[in-house]
């Protein structure tokens, strides 16, 4: 009975572990800045709970549930699973629209209310503001570099000098 077990006991330890985000993906840009804005969204909702400005406090629990969502497809395959969204898209929308409300919200936060948790939500809507405009430009270069048609260095470019060369000659 101890040797029917032990394959059961390993599986299960496998599927525990292929719910962690990998090494791989938390060590890469798109990872360390997707855990950026989780730990930054996180302490920006705690602050803006805990200040007078709580009404704000809506925005940044968001953006931190849409980032720990999105980590959490991008670590564990889950996007990959599902073709009909285009992905990048959606995440740089996301990114656009978390950075724009971020700001405005931080801006409100520091200018409006004088306590030192407004003051201190505001500070770290801004560093957190910093994480998503940093995501949304490196996905707006990929997207830009997609709908170029892709690599510089594939077979356009040869096709292109082969025209050349047949309009001149």
């Amino acid at each position: 009975m101890g040797d029917i077990e032990a394959p059961e006991n390993k599986r299960s330890r496998q599927t525990i572990v292929r719910l962690l985000p990998s090494k791989e993906f938390i060590t890469s840009r798109k990872g360390l800045l997707l855990l950026g804005e989780v730990v930054m969204s996180f302490i920006s909702f705690v602050c803006f709970a805990a200040s007078t400005a709580a009404a704000f406090v809506t925005a940044p629990f968001i953006e931190f549930l849409a980032a720990l969502f999105l980590l959490f497809a991008y670590s564990t395959k889950f996007n990959e699973r599902f073709k009909g969204f285009h992905w990048p898209l959606m995440d740089f929308l996301r990114c656009v629209s978390a950075s724009i409300i971020l700001f405005i919200i931080s801006m409100i936060s520091v200018s409006k209310y004088l306590d030192g948790a407004s003051k201190a939500a505001g500070v770290f809507g801004f560093i957190t503001t910093i994480f998503f405009a940093l995501d949304f430009y490196f996905i707006f270069n990929e997207l830009a570099n997609f709908l170029k048609g892709g690599d510089s260095s594939e077979e356009p470019p040869n096709t292109q000098d082969d025209d050349s060369d047949s309009d001149s000659g």
